[in-house]
């Protein structure tokens, strides 16, 4: 698992370069395609204790919290505060899967939390209806539309907005 962590460490570069972000820890905050990206009124780690008791409240499973700032400081490197939070509920995420079943590589739901070079915080996650277009997803809108409401609320909770 350690090596995972690393290796996802070692692309961020790569993933900034193609989504038109800086490997600086320049801020994409709005400038994804297919991501919503909500503005925090709390740090990185209060917002990850928000979002956490918002994901324990509403009986979804954490499956991990990946520190990506401590991956890269494991490898001398720096990266400003980022938190990738992993999870999911099997109930709703199956019929999706059912659906299409490349989905999965967009399951179980994240959502990142990060702090910009400016200091400022955000929490971003997948559009469920983006990824439903990107998988080809049909016969799903109320899971979708359950999914969407769900992170919605989730990061609602997570940043005060």
């Amino acid at each position: 698992m350690k090596y995972l962590f690393i290796f996802a460490v070692s692309l961020f570069p790569f993933a900034l370069a193609q989504t038109g972000g800086e490997a600086t820890g320049g801020s994409v905050a709005g400038d994804v395609e297919g991501l919503v990206t909500v503005q925090s009124a709390y740090s990185v780690e209060e917002t990850l204790a928000n979002l956490e008791a918002a994901l324990e409240e509403n009986g979804l499973i954490t499956v991990a919290v990946v520190d990506h700032s401590a991956n890269a400081a494991n490898v001398g490197l720096e990266l400003p505060p980022t938190r990738l939070v992993i999870f999911g509920n099997p109930n709703v995420g199956t019929p999706l899967m059912q659906a299409g079943r490349t989905v999965a590589i967009d399951l179980p739901q994240k959502m990142l939390i990060y702090e910009d070079e400016a200091g400022d915080v955000y929490a971003a996650y997948n559009d469920p209806q983006y990824l439903a277009e990107r998988h080809a997803l049909t016969g799903v809108d109320e899971q979708l539309a359950m999914v969407s409401n769900a992170l919605s609320n989730l990061a609602s909770a997570a940043t005060g907005q």
